[in-house]
């Protein structure tokens, strides 16, 4: 079935800069996904179908996002997976 979810952190355990870069990975991996499925969800929204259309579902309307656009979301999001990513590798390289 697998290692249990502690078998990582004991192989590990002594590096300290492993062990963070484990850490700042998971957290790219995490950023990365939601900034994925955000242009993901972009790509197949169709407004006209009121069945995929989320505001219409929350019987909500917004007429100017702003910064909270699909865009805005998922650009930070992708971006702080690459630093993190960047990050990871350079802890992983590093003892502290």
């Amino acid at each position: 079935m697998g290692s249990p979810w502690y078998r990582v952190h004991t192989v590990i355990l002594n590096d300290p800069g492993r062990l963070l870069s484990v850490h700042i990975m998971h957290t790219a991996l995490v950023a990365g996904w939601a900034g994925s499925m955000a242009l993901y969800e972009l790509a197949v929204f169709y407004p006209s179908d009121p069945i995929l259309d989320p505001m219409w579902r929350q019987r909500g309307t917004i007429t100017n996002p702003g910064i909270w656009s699909y865009e805005g979301v998922a650009r930070p999001l992708i971006v702080f997976s690459g630093l993190c990513f960047l990050a990871a590798i350079q802890s992983w390289k590093h003892d502290f």
